[in-house]
């Protein structure tokens, strides 16, 4: 049994070997390709952020293993054979309609520079693997077919069809679709279609197969009509998903595969490709799947609580939400997230950004020992935590930190100049004068996501404009302004740190007024509004001539 005061990656990884010591068959297999841990997608359109989660788990997994002196590798297939069958909201109807049926490597790429539509949709996610740290084996689906990987699996299914029929009506019931159909799917060489065929027999002697291309088989192509028959070998036509799931595991010789739970519900998609690939293949389904279980699946990943959906145009891109969201952050979520914990991101007007850098830092420093934490256990999962997730090259040393609304504070006070608010830092001595290339790198990037965070997602009472002068219509009394007077006085004199700033305000607020009234009169002198980022530490991001000049004019 796995150690549960292990990582949950390492679990899996544990849980892995003690699956493959069971398995003659599989101990086979690693021996000669290494502990695969497999991933497919279909790119029907936009892949959206929710397939990362089942990315960075097979990736995370595989960087695991290779830890544990395995050959660990995570490949992931581009399921481009499958049929085109719904339009996405953003294609033109017009152009794409005649393509409806024919598998998604078939058809033109809606951008130039890519091989085809799934070449497409495929790689403007998998060229931003490196940013999310992903190192994957990328592969097609169609070109296995094409390879003849398949045409082993594909004579077993069809000589034994009746046994896949019996699987399906056990599993699905007698009127499902499997239990009634040979489980294969000719493409039309007449047409080219492959969502619109029919194979209704299955010469074993010839090894050919006959269909039809039917008009009225699905209600979202047609077929030409044609009937024939052809070799199924060799990129001849495709197993229905289900069968070709079971199909690729001795195919490609699979250790750990897992997928969303909605796959794994009892009696569904992969409780019949388990019953396939042990009754059919007799080839040992891959973790978390045993020949009789079907194991559980990765709880969904939502923003803000709907389910995101490919096809349909629903939710946030992939590739698009690095362009908001750092991808490494975005990483850190989900690889302390334990796979079966539901993550519903929220980035839009809510603090979740917030809390999710905080806790990244915290990460951070209790893996360069700057924070120490209490339970032993609890300090190792940090450090394995923070070891998986990282992006990159890693540091020698703790990088100097900036909070994200520390960072956010100082990009708006400069007017959003980078160079401005690094000059703050360290004037501030929140960052060395000396920082090496990396280490600039690294505070960089924050300031960049502050200010991402700023102009897309930041909720209201984190957003500021410095007024370049007291608006008119804003009155404070004699003692407020009093208040203000006093500060610009000691604020003027010296030099300060955020520290030793925040300690005399509040002493003097405290002598002269009251903290509210004094902080609500500093805020509405430099922001016309009564609340603001953490007093200090602003004054000390804007000029103290501007500061001197508002406090003492608000008198």
């Amino acid at each position: 049994m796995a150690d549960e005061s292990q990582f949950w990656a390492d679990q899996i990884v544990q849980s892995v070997l003690e699956r493959v010591d069971k398995e003659p068959k599989l101990k086979e297999i690693t021996k000669k390709r290494g502990f695969i841990c497999y991933d497919e997608k279909t790119p029907s359109g936009n892949i959206h952020i929710g397939s990362g989660r089942g990315w960075v788990i097979h990736d995370t997994v595989a960087k695991a293993m290779r830890d544990a002196g395995l050959k660990g590798r995570f490949i992931l297939s581009s399921d481009d054979i499958d049929p085109f069958d719904k339009f996405p909201s953003y294609l033109d109807k017009n152009t794409y309609e005649p393509y409806l049926g024919m598998p998604f490597r078939d058809i033109p790429s809606p951008e130039k520079g890519y091989k085809n539509y799934a070449d497409y949709y495929f790689m403007e996610c998998v060229e931003k693997f490196g940013e999310f740290g992903i190192e994957a084996e990328i592969e097609s689906t169609g070109e296995r077919y094409d390879n003849g990987d398949f045409n082993e699996t594909i004579k077993t299914a069809l000589d034994n069809a009746d046994k896949i029929q019996q699987i399906y009506a056990r599993i699905s019931g007698e009127d499902s679709a499997g239990a009634r159909k040979l489980p294969f799917n000719p493409i039309c060489e007449k047409c080219g279609k492959i969502g619109t065929t029919e194979a209704y027999g299955w010469d074993a002697g010839r090894e050919v197969i006959k269909y039809r291309c039917r008009e009225d088989l699905v209600p979202w192509a047609k077929g030409c009509g044609h009937e024939g028959e052809r070799s199924p070998y060799d990129g001849g036509g495709k197993f229905p998903w289900k069968v070709e799931w079971a199909a690729k595991w001795p195919t490609v010789g699979v250790s750990y595969e897992v997928a969303g739970k909605d796959h794994f519900t009892e009696g569904g998609s992969r409780t019949i490709a388990v019953a396939i690939s042990n009754e059919v293949f007799d080839f040992p389904p891959p973790y978390p799947s045993t020949r009789t279980e079907t194991g559980r699946g990765y709880e969904f990943f939502t923003v803000g609580g709907k389910k995101m959906s490919t096809s349909k145009g629903k939710g946030i891109g992939f590739r698009a939400i690095s362009e908001h969201v750092p991808p490494m952050i975005l990483r850190y979520l989900l690889v302390r997230t334990r796979p079966r914990a539901v993550i519903d991101f929220d980035p839009y007007q809510t603090n979740k950004l917030i809390l999710l850098y905080d806790n990244y830092d915290r990460t951070e420093r209790v893996y360069f020992g700057a924070e120490k934490v209490e339970n032993e256990r609890d300090e190792k999962q940090e450090k394995r935590i923070y070891k998986l997730s990282h992006v990159g090259k890693m540091l020698g040393k703790l990088p100097p930190q900036v909070s994200l609304t520390h960072a956010a504070m100082l990009v708006q006070s400069t007017n959003f100049d980078s160079e401005g608010a690094m000059e703050i830092l360290r004037e501030t001595k929140h960052i060395p004068e000396k920082l090496s290339k990396e280490e600039l790198a690294y505070v960089r990037e924050r300031l960049e996501s502050a200010t991402k965070w700023v102009k897309e997602f930041a909720p209201e009472q984190y957003k500021f404009t410095v007024l370049e002068k007291l608006p008119a219509d804003i009155k404070l009394d004699d003692e407020q302004k009093a208040v203000l007077g006093e500060i610009a006085d000691i604020f003027e004199k010296r030099s300060w740190t955020e520290k030793e700033l925040e300690k005399a305000i509040y002493e003097l607020a405290k002598e002269k007024s009251t903290p509210k009234k004094t902080f609500q009169a500093a805020y509405l002198a430099l922001l016309g509004k009564e609340r603001g980022p953490r007093l200090a530490a602003f004054m000390l991001s804007l000029s103290k001539e501007l500061v001197v000049k508002r406090f003492r004019g608000a008198g």
